[in-house]
Formats: structure tokens, sequence, C-alpha cells
């Protein structure tokens, strides 16, 4: 009976002249969703089928067709949705491509055809979703755009057979036997599998690649892609196999995460006729970037271009601190300058913003001496850990003046990463506070920044990915921390595109005048032995089970125990503070300064309960410039949640 396409929206399908017929089904396709986008389910000679629709359709409706767990590896087609695809699947049972396969395609082909989708495709195939692609396309290479492949199975007798190195599956192996209808003996001379099904596609010359990796011992790619590839090129044929760096995610190697899902992207858009001009634009769905060049990165790229040694620093919280982003900037920046060889530097602490950030500048980014590039994130802890905007501007003028006095040279990139609650701002139409503060700073000092914070926003509202299955924390998941780095290297393409003038010294940048002249530039760390009074127990350990932050454990700490216990503290300068390990039993520290007013801080966080974490506190930031002795003293009284009175201070402060 004809469909009723009433269903339809923005230009899928548009009208159509002939009525359609849905196999076996007297039901039009039904509306659900597939990641956000807008999914019609519906049947076809019994096998459920689906296609997914883009919010706008490209022009032509090109389309992407995926063979075998469609829900895994979502980066590629939902890049491809972004760009207007429509994608298509037809859940088959595990027939490995046999003819009743490759018919069922042949079936399916002819059906979605009648929905208005463009002749040709272009086609995904997944492990053993590589013989479904690859049996139907050598009948049909003219209709075949672009072959993608993942760790595809290009040959039965690997796997499930196992008759090479790889370890097979018996199981798999006699359903093969069976979906064929061979015994063994005529298998292993069988030739109807991918690598021996390379001429019809060479002779058409249909671009593929394949992503594989080489820990993979279920699908090995020496048996599989290698001998594909080597056979197709031998008859003509343009394909590319891809080494994929990522650690697996499982035992024998055989999943992992993609390194780089635009380049898959970008490989279907350059073949698919008419998509040609957005291909390398990125996948942000308004097509356009997050970057502020400002004053660029001229200098570092002469100084990695001239190759020799090489400083990058990178200074941030957990997010910094972690695996993740830094290793494969890492990786970006020594593939783009192998001439160089550069020192990283991970300068990342746990828990800590830009003010802490300010004070350890000294000891944590210029220790080794000068650096060439600096890395500065802030933004997820700035806000997290309750710093009003008066404090956001002091820490991160601190972080980023203080370099440029010691370096003028030096340049710096400001990212702003991430968090519910700038989920939360965006979506309200309001510029996180913290990023706003963080930008003033940059645009002050002409530093190159990068939000992406907004980026990412930006790309779960266009249903690209989700924050809970893909992104999953403010500490990102794999795929999440490879979007951060590809961004970054976005804006690496953009600010070297053209090499700068490598003439004489290089060029300082200019210095104007503080936007605070209480910010924190002339921060220190002070060695708490500087301090006189309570106990220094020089090798601090917690003697409850509390989690602890690497350099705040095993190191000397200031510590004051008991209520009514005095210390002192000289100084010179404008601010005083101390960065304190504020673990279960935190207390609260009163203070004076210069014989003034006693005042109170306490020390216990949201966080404390289990961690004796690193906390920074600046009890009084506006003073005039000059001598000042500090008090502090040990509260009687303490948060009600905390099991004590204790005063740990790591280091203290003074700017």
């Amino acid at each position: 009976m004809p469909v009723d396409l009433s269903l339809t929206r923005r230009g899928f399908l548009g009208t159509l002249s002939a009525p359609v017929l849905l196999a076996q089904s007297p039901q039009a396709p039904q509306p659900s969703l597939w990641n956000g986008y807008e999914k019609r389910d519906f049947t076809l000679d019994g096998y459920p089928a689906y296609i997914v629709l883009p919010r706008i359709a490209a022009p032509g409706n090109p389309w992407f067709w995926r063979a075998r767990f469609p829900d895994y590896q979502t980066r590629p087609a939902l890049g491809l949705l972004a760009k207007g695809f429509h994608l298509a699947y037809l859940d088959l049972p595990n027939i490995f491509g046999n003819p009743r396969a490759v018919a069922a395609w042949e079936s399916f082909y002819d059906h979605v055809l009648h929905f208005g989708l463009s002749p040709r495709v272009s086609l995904e195939g997944i492990s053993r979703g590589g013989l479904f692609v690859y049996n139907w396309a050598a009948k049909h290479a003219d209709l075949v755009n672009a072959i993608y492949c993942e760790s595809p199975v290009c040959d039965i007798k690997s796997w499930p057979g196992g008759k090479g190195k790889g370890l097979g599956s018996a199981k798999d192996w006699e359903e093969a036997l069976a979906a064929y209808n061979l015994s063994e003996a005529r298998m292993l001379s069988f030739n109807g599998n991918p690598i021996g099904e390379v001429a019809p596609l060479a002779a058409r010359k249909v671009p593929i690649l394949h992503v594989v990796s080489d820990r993979d011992e279920l699908v090995p790619a020496a048996e599989n892609s290698d001998v594909f590839a080597e056979r197709y090129r031998r008859e003509g044929g343009p394909i590319e196999v891809l080494r994929n760096t990522g650690m697996p995610d499982s035992l024998n190697g055989h999943h992992f995460p993609l390194d780089d899902p635009d380049r898959i992207v970008n490989f279907v858009l350059r073949h698919t006729p008419g998509m040609e001009r957005v291909a390398g634009t990125g996948l942000t769905p308004h097509g356009r970037e997050y970057f502020q060049l400002r004053g660029g990165l001229r200098n570092a790229w002469r100084r990695f271009h001239a190759g020799g040694n090489a400083r990058v620093v990178f200074m941030g919280g957990s997010i910094t601190q972690m695996a993740g982003w830094r290793d494969l900037v890492c990786r970006q920046l020594t593939a783009r300058f192998p001439q160089t060889k550069f020192d990283f530097v991970n300068a990342g602490i746990s828990s800590t913003g830009s003010t802490p950030g300010a004070f350890r500048l000294l000891r944590d980014v210029f220790a080794r001496g000068p650096v060439d590039l600096l890395f500065e994130e802030a933004a997820v802890n700035d806000s997290g850990n309750g710093f009003p905007a008066r404090e956001q501007v002091r820490g991160m003028e601190g972080i980023v003046r203080h370099a440029r006095l010691l370096q003028p040279e030096l340049d710096i990139v400001m990212l702003h990463f991430v968090d519910p609650d700038k989920l939360a701002d965006l979506h309200a139409g309001r510029m996180p506070e913290v990023i706003a503060s963080h930008e003033r700073v940059a645009a002050h000092y002409g530093v190159p920044s990068l939000d992406l914070a907004r980026e990412i926003t930006e790309r779960i509202d266009a249903a690209e990915f989700t924050w809970e299955t893909d992104f999953k924390n403010l500490h990102p998941s794999p795929f999440g921390m490879s979007v951060y780095a590809r961004s970054i290297e976005r804006l690496f393409d953009a600010a070297w595109k053209q090499p700068p003038m490598i003439e004489g010294p290089l060029q300082g940048h200019t210095l104007p005048a503080a936007i605070d002249e209480k910010s924190y530039f002339r921060g220190r760390l002070v060695n708490v032995t500087d301090a006189k009074g309570w106990r220094i127990d020089t090798d601090w350990t917690p003697r409850d089970k509390a989690c602890t932050r690497a350099g705040f454990v095993h190191v000397p700490m200031l510590t004051g125990e008991t209520p009514g216990e005095e210390c002192r503290f000289a100084f010179e300068g404008t601010a005083v503070g101390i960065f304190a390990a504020a673990g279960p039993d935190a207390g609260t520290v009163e203070f004076q300064i210069d014989g003034g007013a006693w005042r109170h801080q306490n020390l216990f966080t949201n966080w404390s309960a289990t961690l004796h974490i690193p906390w920074t506190y600046v009890l009084d930031a506006d003073l005039t410039a000059g001598r000042h002795e500090l008090v502090m003293r040990v509260a009687a009284v303490a948060d009600p949640k905390s099991t004590g009175h204790a005063v740990r201070i790591a280091h203290l402060l003074a700017n």
C-alpha cells in the first residue's frame, strides 16, 4: 500500500512522484531517535531497517550506508549527519556477507532509492561488516562513491577461521561455513571474500580508507587490510591504510578509540560529488572556529621551525595533569616539527586554578629555563572552586603578565574547557563569568584563546555527540580529549598558515599597563620554614584514609592542630596567603596582619571529607606595598563537617 510520508521534514525525501511500498509491512516508517537525530524505522523482507535524517539535507541527498555494529564508533556517522548526509542501516543476521546478505543489500538499495536518496553511496564496514560491504560493492562498483572500513575482515580464513596468526573464533567459523554452505576444505580455497574481489572496485578507482591497529590480535591487519591494500594497489586502486595509535579498549586490541574521526568524515566528503567544498572545514556545526588568534604564535613557530631544543609547558588543573589532550598536542608538535627536540613540561596540578597558578609560576613553569610556548587553562577550577570575577582576573593576569615580564617573547595559548555549569550558562544565552574574566585578560595582552566550552556546547546541540554518552564528564573521555586536541590543531593550522618573517631576533610582545595593579604578577611560593611557630612535619602523610594529591604528600608541611597555637610570617608585598592541604580534619585559621583586627578563614571545602585537597587561600590581596607581618592562630571553632582543627600549609604565598 502507499506510504504516508507526511512525517517527513526539512527536505528529507521531498515530494515523491511514485508511491513507496514497504515490503512485508503495511506501515509507514516510524519515527524515533538515533543520537538525537530523527530516525525512520521500517522492515524490509522481514529484516529491521532504518534511515536517519539530517537536520538539513545536503544537496542531492547524499547518504552513508553502514554494515553491522551501528552504535559502535558513531563519530564518523555523526560528523556526516552534521554535514547533511542521511544514514542507512539494514540489520541482517550474522551471515558473513554471504550471497543471501548481498541479495538483501540489493533489495534494500533499490528500496531506499524511492526515498529520494542519491543513486551513489558511501559505505562503512566495521570488523565483519567489511564482508558485507565488499561483497556488495564488488558487484556494484559503479554505485559507490567511497568505502571506509575499520579493522575490516577481508579474509574469512583469518577471521573467524583463525588459520593464520589471528585468534579466530570456533563458533563463528562454524556459522560462517553454514552461511556459505561450504565445507572447511572448500572454504580454505574459497576466493569470494574481499581480498579476492579487488578488481571491479580498482577498475572504477573507488577510493578506500582503512583504519587499523597493529595491536589487533583478532583481525590482524597483516592478514586482512594489508593483503587487501597490496592487491588493490597492484590493480591500480586508490587506498590508504591508517595505523591508529590509540590504546585499544579490548584485550585482543580489536576495539580502540579513533585518533581522528575528522579524517574519516573529510575522506567521505572529498569523494562525494557536491560535498568536496566542505571537506576540511572541520566538524563545527556553524562553519566557524572558536579561537581568537590575536597576537598569534609567531615566535613559537620560529623557534620550532629552527630546530634544536624547545620547551612547551602545560599549566592547569586535573584536565591538563591527566593523560589526554596534552599528550595528543605533544604528538602534534613533534610531528609538525621533527627537526626540533621538545622538552614537554606537565605543570598541571589537580584542583588548582589561576590563583595558585600565578603563585607557582616561577617554580612550575620556568624552573627548567626559558619557555617557548605556554598553554594555560583554569576556567573549570576558577569557577568550580568559587573564585569571584576579581580573583579570576587577578589570577589569570598574574600568570600572563608575570610570564611576559620574565620572557617578553613568550607565546601563550589560553584554553576555556567545558563543564555542566558552562553548558547551562551558554544554553541560557549567558557568557560564563569565568570565560569573560579570562577573555578580558587574553584580549588585553594579545593572547590567543580557544573557547572549547562554546564549541562543545554547540556541537552537542547539533547532535554530533552527547555529554552523557560521549563526553561523559568535565574530565573528558578519550573521545572528548581528542575533540580538545583537534581544536587546538586547527588553531595551529590557522596560526601557522603563513610562515612569519625569520630574520632578526624574536620580537617581544608589547606589555600594556596592568588591568589590576594588585593582580598576582609578583606572586611567589615561600618556604614554610620562613614561618615561626607551629611545627614542620618534614615528610607529611595523612593519618586517615583520605586521598592526597601529588606534590602535597611526602613534603614538608607547616602544621597547627591545637586551638590557640600561633604562627608568624614576615613578608614583603601587597598580598599574602597559604597553599593548604585541606582534608577531613581541616579547621579554621584566625589571622591578623600588622596587628590589625582578627579575621578567620574556614579551610574545609566541599571536597575535604575524602581528600586532602590542595587549596589556595589569599588572606589579604589589597595591602599597601612594603613589609608586613601575618599572625595565624588555630581557631577553636571549626566547620561542623570537619573532624578536627588542623591547619596544614605546604607553601606560604606572597605577592
